[in-house]
């Protein structure tokens, strides 16, 4: 037999398309060939498979080979399909059997002593290699992130020579178990924050809908402290929620197995780049906002980053996804995340007060950086003050707070409430499903009226008011928003340019 196929998957964003590797031998010069829209790391695998097979004490076939790497259009890149092709080469050229091969995909980079070696985004070929019915040939380094996929059958190996023995049926590859251990828990409690009680019940109010956020005030007077709180409030992931962030983190090379229950926390500095924000390069890889994905955005002194930066955040705030567009291919990353920022009230940060040294100017330059359209999707915008000083000097003497475990039983709850009625979060509903979960009624109306147009708000901030007052109504557990709902929701629009 001289031709022989093999099935592996390739990676474009969090997708895995098949790819059937097709080898045929023919008679001629000796020559190997790869065909298939193959870039310089896929090329390459040539010599690192001729060496593998040597060293593995097989015969390398001395006789025209030609590699066809199937669907033609799709672009291949990697180390990834090096295992794929050894075991087509072998195949075809008889020195393995051939009749169990479309059980399996083979994904793994070959060393040239024939070791497998792990590869990146291993998470989304797992699962379309589960979906697909087949069983899944990786690296053992590989084994513990794609065992994530629960109804896949991972067979891990160390050298090609285990992976002939498997085909041969001489000492089968043993299915992997999964090792789970016990995430690190990192101690932010709540009740660790001295006063603020105002910004907490926003905190509180956020965590409940997955409503954005922005934190305003001095410096030292906790923005940041509230704002690592968030994560530990808000439900575990489920299970199809943690493997598609772990898939993100994959495809990143940042996979993490022991904390993929975790919401992601991420914290870029303000000196990010665009592209290090939404993700870029020639072949687009997932950025900040893509691995903050079901979780939190941190961004801390949110002026400081480039307006630029900041703009591109618009659209996934509203679609919940990114698009990067190349020459070559079109990749859409999802990034729906909860944004929560921190600023200073003016460039020094004090003012107000004695210590500020900062011009109109200036101050109007520093908020200026904000677009409006920008500001007009954060649905908090809450001021933290400086604490009193009693507050700080006589902390044994004040009452505790309630810690993190209380409000997250509370969060929990909303979020139950939430998902029963409606199937999604607050922060998700679109003007017609508000329309029948806030009904409005005539004092309602008219005070909605006067606030339209006290606060200039837009159509789309009048809807995030409607979002924000359900999610008071669901943490008081009332079946519709009161007027006092309302009223609150509207406390937290628009603070700076009413200061």
């Amino acid at each position: 037999m001289s031709l022989a196929t093999v099935q592996t998957r390739a990676k474009q964003g969090i997708e895995a398309p098949a790819v059937t590797i097709e080898v045929h031998l023919s008679n001629g010069l000796p020559a190997f060939h790869i065909v298939g829209l193959p870039e310089t790391a896929v090329k390459e695998s040539k010599d690192r498979v001729r060496s593998a097979i040597i060293n593995s004490h097989f015969e390398f076939p001395a006789r025209r080979i030609t590699v066809n790497l199937a669907p033609a259009e799709l672009p291949k890149e990697g180390s990834r399909f090096d295992l794929a092709i050894a075991i087509a080469i072998l195949a075809a050229s008889e020195q393995i059997p051939t009749d169990l091969l479309d059980d399996y995909e083979f994904i793994g980079e070959l060393a040239l002593s024939a070791t497998l070696r792990p590869v990146e985004a291993v998470l989304p070929s797992a699962l379309c290699c589960a979906a697909g019915g087949r069983k899944l040939i990786i690296s053992r380094d590989n084994a513990n992130e794609a065992a994530l996929v629960e109804e896949l059958t991972v067979l891990p190996a160390e050298h090609l020579l285990d992976v002939s023995a498997h085909l041969h049926q001489r000492q089968a590859l043993a299915p992997w178990q999964r090792v789970v251990t016990q995430p690190s828990v990192v101690n932010s409690e709540l009740s660790d924050i001295i006063g603020q009680q105002h910004a907490k019940r926003a905190l509180e109010i956020a965590a409940s809908g997955g409503h954005h956020l922005l934190l305003y005030g001095p410096p030292g007077t906790g923005k940041t402290m509230l704002a690592s709180r968030l994560p530990n409030l808000l439900p575990p992931l489920d299970n199809h929620q943690a493997i598609q962030v772990a898939a993100i983190h994959s495809v990143a090379g940042r996979s993490n197995v022991q904390q993929h229950r975790q919401r992601p926390f991420r914290t870029p500095h303000h000196s990010a780049s665009a592209a290090a924000m939404v993700g870029g390069g020639s072949n687009p890889k997932p950025g900040e906002i893509s691995l903050a994905h079901q979780g939190v955005l941190f961004l801390d002194e949110l002026p400081e980053f480039q307006r630029q930066v900041l703009e591109m955040l618009r659209e996934p705030l509203e679609s919940g996804e990114i698009t990067i567009s190349r020459v070559a291919n079109q990749i859409s990353y999802p990034a729906r995340f909860q944004l929560i920022a921190a600023m200073n009230p003016c460039p020094c940060g004090y003012l107000g007060s004695q210590r500020c040294v900062c011009t109109a100017e200036q101050i109007g330059r520093y908020r200026s950086r904000l677009s409006g359209p920008l500001m007009d999707r954060i649905d908090l915008q809450v001021q933290v003050s400086a604490i009193e000083n009693q507050q700080l000097l006589n902390q044994r003497k004040q009452p505790p707070g309630e810690t993190t475990e209380v409000v997250q039983q509370r969060v929990s709850k909303a979020w139950d409430m939430q998902l029963n009625r409606q199937g999604k979060i607050n922060s998700e509903l679109t003007g017609q499903q508000l329309k029948i979960v806030c009904p409005l009624n005539s004092a309602q109306r008219e005070f909605l009226d006067q606030a339209i147009d006290h606060y200039a708000l837009s159509t789309r901030g009048f809807y995030r008011v409607l979002k924000v007052a359900r999610t008071i109504a669901d943490l008081a557990g009332l079946e519709k928003p009161k007027l006092t709902q309302y009223q609150e929701a509207l406390s937290y629009r628009s603070i700076i340019s009413h200061e």
